[in-house]
């Protein structure tokens, strides 16, 4: 059988979100069975000042800078990207890529939400912390955020065929997306599980609208290769 480069591009992302639904299985199954504890215990403690829990450590203003960082994984800054992005979108006639951005970051919502009731995995008992409202697992910053990323970050690559460009807008999106999980643990609101549960889920949750997407451009025959870029 011989393949063209978008179904094989297809079949590389079906293989892909399998795999990040089996590593989300995986932690969630070592979760439950309270076999991740000394890990996650461990990694936290490595990162708070000996004998002070609520403390992280380094000096004050790199908390500060964190508390920064982990605000761009917030509902509400997503939502206000998110809005701009569809916004942008609509008023440039897409509204297709529109609807499926809005319903994966929607869908990814609800389903973070609906995870965390289920396991219902108690936070960290560290004090002093942010301050936090839902359960732990999994990290609702980490998924949301790699959804929303990931996903803008496909938008942005598929508007474009230089390859640079391309490196660039999903090398954005995975940066965005590291540094808001990576910033959950270090402020001691999420378990180091919690947060990689969060990215595996979140990504596979990406590139599953993101083959969506693409088999609905090829079934109304529309061309999302973007522009030529010959002017650059």
């Amino acid at each position: 059988m011989n393949w063209n480069w978008k179904q094989k591009r297809v079949y590389t992302a079906l293989a892909g979100v399998a795999v990040l639904l089996g590593i989300f299985g995986i932690v969630a199954d070592y979760v439950v069975e309270g076999e991740t504890h000394a890990f996650d215990e461990a990694v936290l403690l490595s990162l708070r000042v000996p004998g002070h829990p609520d403390q992280p450590i380094g000096p004050h203003w790199v908390a500060e800078a964190v508390r920064d960082v982990t605000a761009l994984g917030s509902y509400p800054v997503l939502a206000l990207l998110i809005t701009f992005v569809l916004l942008q979108l609509l008023l440039t006639g897409r509204r297709g890529t529109a609807l499926l951005i809005a319903s994966s970051v929607v869908s990814g919502t609800i389903v973070s939400t609906v995870l965390k009731t289920l396991f219902d995995r108690p936070r960290p008992d560290l004090t002093g912390v942010a301050e936090v409202f839902t359960a732990s697992f999994p990290s609702g910053h980490s998924m949301v955020s790699a959804v929303t990323f990931l996903t803008i970050g496909a938008i942005l690559a598929g508007t474009t065929r230089l390859i640079r460009l391309r490196i660039l807008y999903f090398g954005a999106a995975v940066s965005l997306t590291l540094l808001v999980g990576l910033s959950r643990i270090y402020l001691g609101v999420h378990y180091p599980t919690d947060v990689i549960a969060g990215w595996s889920l979140g990504a596979a949750w990406a590139l599953g609208f993101f083959i969506l997407g693409n088999a609905l451009a090829a079934a109304s025959g529309a061309d999302r290769a973007g522009p030529t870029d010959a002017e650059a």
